[in-house]
């Protein structure tokens, strides 16, 4: 690879990284990431470009150790910049039938370098007595696009935890972010339920630890507008901060905005003695540049005096967390119960300018070390998209 191709190689990926993740390339991806860059790829384009390659182009446009100089081959570099430029699917075999076979990467080296470009997928002008098919064909691509994204299917996903294998898991749309694997490995403890542990870290920043949610995982939300649930199987957190629950993202890196909503343990009232209690709690951050959160929801469900703890086991036998998304504004619910038919009651509606891309499902205790390891189980998710208009 030749120094212009290196430069414009390296300018693509890190394109391509950004309109992934909605962020600069700053850190060496992950294998989720990885795995999550290639799949889009895949998705968009038709075409196939290996997780593991991908994972060290990215060291390799980093310069991180340990690296290797890496040559990709025409075929990559033109599906990089077909999910660049939004290039219609295609395939190997209907690729190697065009006049032109790489003109994607072409026109993205050329574009780079500042030259004319090699050539153009239509490089053949109208005559001037059909000036009007360029007109017409547009006002026809523009009336399809309006009824497809009129009519296209919304998504309607849901999980009863079945199965736990990791096959099945990423078969299903999740991947797993900062893997612990002594507990990950134990994920299907419970049968018919995933079971996740409250292990140490934390997705609101401290000056002394990174944002890491431990076993965290993830499915990219495919429409603007949403409803998504996650319901528990007994789990009463009973130290600080024990909890668990649905987090929303912008990205999985935890710069951009989120949203957070669980049911936790609180025993902290700023020096009063009061008894712990388990509350719904819900954070909302405006990311990484913002330090403070805006706790907007939190609503006390039990008290931890002696006479009543029978009856917060029984109450929480079975809990949900719910929240819809109807463009700028958040509905959060909750339910609980001896049984599974309990209804949804509402916590609050939010007014929050954020796009979510990801949605999480997540148990953690904060940074501390004092609090032991209790698991959740989770025994259901759903996440259906809904118009965001009447």
């Amino acid at each position: 690879m030749n120094k212009q191709d290196l430069l414009a190689f390296t300018s693509l990926f890190k394109a391509i990284c950004e309109k992934c993740f909605a962020q600069p390339l700053s850190n060496s991806l992950t294998e989720p990431e990885s795995r999550q860059l290639s799949h889009e790829i895949e998705l968009q384009t038709g075409l196939v470009v290996g997780w593991k390659s991908i994972k060290n182009y990215a060291a390799f446009v980093l310069q991180e150790p340990p690296y290797k100089p890496e040559n990709p081959s025409l075929a990559t570099l033109d599906t990089l910049a077909r999910y660049h430029f939004e290039a219609p699917l295609s395939s190997e075999v209907q690729r190697k039938k065009s006049a032109n076979l790489y003109i994607y990467w072409f026109k993205y080296r050329d574009q780079i370098n500042g030259v004319a470009p090699t050539s153009a997928p239509s490089a053949i002008r109208p005559q001037k007595r059909f000036w009007w098919l360029p007109l017409g064909f547009g006002l026809v691509l523009f009336t399809l696009l309006i009824f497809y994204f009129q009519t296209k299917e919304l998504e309607q996903f849901y999980d009863d935890f079945s199965s736990v294998e990791e096959k099945a898991l990423l078969d299903k749309g999740w991947f797993v972010q900062s893997k612990e694997t002594n507990h990950w490995d134990k994920r299907g403890l419970y049968p018919e339920h995933l079971t996740l542990f409250t292990l140490k870290g934390d997705n609101w920043p401290q000056k002394s630890e990174k944002p890491t949610i431990r076993n965290l995982l993830l499915r990219k939300i495919q429409d603007d507008c949403f409803n998504t649930e996650v319901h528990f199987s007994e789990f009463i957190p009973h130290e600080s901060w024990q909890q668990a629950g649905l987090l929303l993202l912008e990205d999985t890196t935890f710069t951009g905005k989120s949203i957070r909503l669980s049911l936790s343990y609180n025993n902290f009232f700023g020096g009063y003695s009061k008894p712990g209690e388990i509350i719904i709690q819900g954070i909302a951050s405006l990311g990484k540049k913002y330090s403070n959160l805006e706790e907007m929801i939190h609503q006390p469900l039990f008290a931890f005096e002696q006479e009543i703890k029978t009856l917060i086991v029984k109450n929480l036998k079975n809990s949900a967390l719910k929240i819809e998304k109807k463009g700028q504004q958040f509905r959060f619910l909750y339910s609980s119960g001896d049984s599974e038919n309990f209804s949804f009651k509402e916590l609050k509606v939010y007014e929050f300018d954020m796009m979510p891309k990801y949605v999480g499902i997540f148990a953690l205790k904060g940074f501390v070390d004092t609090s032991a390891t209790i698991p959740a189980k989770v025994k259901f998710f759903r996440l259906e998209g809904r118009k965001c208009k009447p």
